[in-house]
């Protein structure tokens, strides 16, 4: 399996057939190479309804016929924006799609979509187990730490996907101690560095995680692919 890492929260995941597009936030974000016209996902998957992660989903979704994966407020918000697919789920929900499969968990975060007629799509945020490619990856999506990532561990993670820019979501600290519970193999740090607020410095996280926990850190620069 092949992730690609757009920048901020956004990534692709390729098995060779299919493709899978996780919060494609591309339009407006900073440290993105590439446009929405550059990807052709079989799936979207959507971890909460904020504007930096459901991005350019309607554009993409009505251009390519991809079934979008949310939580159930948020899919019918898109679902009324014209998405034909939208599949609304909720914690604990496992949803199948082309290629594999995701299981909704709980994040500790807020979510709406913000338009210019006000905020819609109230509802919760979720983080994603995925099984896709022969490999089980966990994005935590936008998330503080919480004692219960222990249970998402036992899902037994290939690689977890976990924020680290702090002030919107878990820092560094509480990052480090997310892999303690969660017990990857790989962890990929992602919403950092994309805008001042959220700096941080992903080599020291690097370190600590090599150091404090028995996971390896990949580093991933927006453009970048890495074969797992």
């Amino acid at each position: 399996m092949k992730i690609t890492f757009i920048g901020h929260s956004a990534f692709i995941l390729e098995d060779g057939d299919h493709q899978v597009l996780i919060d494609p936030f591309i339009t407006g974000n900073p440290v993105a190479g590439i446009s929405p016209d550059d990807v052709a996902p079989q799936t979207i998957i959507l971890t909460h309804a904020h504007n930096d992660h459901v991005g350019d989903t309607v554009e993409i979704a009505k251009r390519t016929g991809a079934k979008v994966i949310a939580t159930a407020e948020l899919a019918g918000y898109l679902g009324s924006q014209g998405v034909e697919d939208a599949h609304g789920a909720n914690h604990g929900g496992t949803v199948a799609f082309s290629g594999g499969t995701t299981k909704f968990t709980p994040a500790w975060h807020t979510s709406s979509y913000s338009t210019s007629e006000g905020t819609v799509a109230p509802g919760v945020p979720a983080g994603h187990v995925l099984r896709f490619g022969g490999k089980t990856v966990y994005f935590a999506g936008d998330t503080c730490l919480f004692g219960d990532m222990t249970l998402i561990g036992e899902e037994g993670l290939d690689v977890a996907v976990i924020p680290i820019g702090d002030n919107y979501t878990m820092g560094p600290k509480d990052a480090v101690r997310a892999v303690r519970f969660l017990n990857p193999l790989t962890v990929i740090p992602c919403h950092y560095n994309t805008f001042p607020g959220i700096a941080q410095d992903g080599a020291a996280f690097k370190l600590a995680v090599e150091t404090e926990t028995t996971a390896r850190c990949l580093l991933i620069e927006p453009g970048e692919s890495v074969d797992l």
